[in-house]
């Protein structure tokens, strides 16, 4: 075209700066093939392709409609039918050769945004379909990212400067050593988060805890180079991807599935308050409905035991005891109480004497994890356990306080 408007200008006797008239008329008429270009564009995609998919029942579609993927597909369009015409109208030249360069490496540019846009839905799929919780989705389209940018820049590079990508790959390869130093936590990232995948250690929504970082909280992000975690005091505390490889963490996730929540705490029972029990004892706690058939088993083997003992001293035979009583008290109120797990472990055990007393540990499981309804259920059994325990005549170990010292003050002035 330009060369027609070359030769108009002339049989017109417009015979002035004619080569730069005629380049200013086809610039001109791109800009007006442009705008035109980009409306019936925007009539043909945004207006009905974007409609269509905001609209549509598939999920992916719908998050499509939602990124400004038909903004950049105007673009594409717009850049690749002026690159066309700008070949065709002007003539073999410099401006042309500009416009060209320009042109392609404007739509490479647009390209890189349309796989961003569309890399950023399927994350966002990813995410509503549940995928991303047991996948690391983020960190493999974080590095998507920079391969296919790393690639478009130097498509660009090579059309500006006019030679082969690959030679610019093949002199890239002196600054290989650089390019691993300044990718260094990308590439240590997305290998921990294929070995976070495959080995299933870390998911969206455990509740890790690594007291390295002071973390302790649900993971709520997890990156190519980074996991973020949620403190449960609503901080937020950043870990390396790779530490979670090199460093060891806990990850509360099987407590979570399993559906019961150990209970595993030890009460310091006063050494001296110790002792058999009485007749009196065993007929007042017999009426107990969880000890009345302990006693009655314990005692007929007692007594069965100590019908060749002489009886005439307390050592010489086997009796009942009031921290023993109290011990199997405690196992049948914990297998009868409603929120415990009754298929995980039950237990409570004596642990070696210190010189804070006897301690007697609690071992069970409830069967609610969430945090304030566990801590209520095992509230509300040691408030249980502390008021039964004068029952048995035992007494809870504790240091003395002020309050005992000015007691023990005033009943030695009496």
């Amino acid at each position: 075209m330009q060369v027609q408007i070359k030769e108009w200008l002339l049989a017109n006797n417009i015979t002035f700066y004619t080569d730069h008239l005629s380049v200013g008329l086809v610039a001109l008429g791109l800009i007006i093939a442009a705008f035109v270009i980009y409306y019936v564009a925007y009539l043909l995609t945004r207006r009905l392709l974007q409609k269509v998919c905001v609209n549509s029942r598939f999920i992916f579609l719908r998050r499509l409609g939602e990124t400004k993927l038909f903004v950049y597909i105007n673009y594409l369009l717009v850049s690749l039918v002026i690159n066309k015409l700008a070949q065709i109208w002007f003539e073999p030249g410099v401006v042309r050769s500009i416009a060209e360069v320009s042109t392609e490496s404007w739509t490479l540019l647009i390209v890189l945004f349309i796989s961003f846009a569309l890399l950023d839905t399927l994350t966002k799929w990813c995410f509503d379909r549940g995928f991303a919780t047991h996948f690391p989705v983020r960190g493999l389209v974080q590095t998507l990212k920079i391969l296919i940018s790393i690639g478009i820049g130097i498509s660009i590079i090579s059309i500006l400067i006019g030679q082969s990508p690959l030679i610019i790959l093949s002199g890239m390869g002196a600054m290989t050593a650089v390019l691993m130093l300044v990718f260094k936590d990308p590439i240590l990232g997305l290998v921990a988060g294929i070995q976070l995948s495959a080995n299933n250690m870390l998911n969206l929504g455990d509740w890790l805890e690594m007291s390295k970082y002071n973390a302790d909280g649900s993971v709520i992000d997890i990156g190519l180079t980074t996991v973020k975690v949620q403190n449960w005091d609503n901080t937020i505390t950043t870990i390396p991807t790779y530490a979670l490889i090199s460093d060891s963490f806990k990850n509360w996730r099987g407590m979570t599935e399993s559906g019961g929540r150990r209970i595993k705490r030890a009460i310091m029972i006063d050494a001296s308050s110790v002792h058999f029990i009485s007749e009196e004892d065993v007929s007042r706690l017999t009426k107990s409905p969880l000890l009345a058939e302990y006693i009655i088993t314990k005692s007929g083997e007692l007594e069965e035991a100590n019908k060749t003992a002489d009886l005439s001293l307390r050592l010489n035979g086997r009796r009942l005891t009031n921290i023993g009583t109290f011990r199997a008290y405690l196992v049948r109120y914990l297998k009868n109480h409603p929120k415990i797990r009754q298929d995980l472990t039950v237990m409570v055990r004596q642990l070696a004497p210190t010189s804070e007393g006897i301690p007697l540990e609690i071992y069970c499981f409830s069967n609610d994890v969430a945090w304030v309804n566990y801590e209520d259920i095992q509230s509300d059994i040691f408030d249980h356990i502390f008021a039964v325990v004068s029952e048995f005549d035992l007494r809870i170990y504790q240091n003395p306080t002020g309050y005992d010292m000015r007691e023990a003050f005033a009943q030695h002035i009496q």
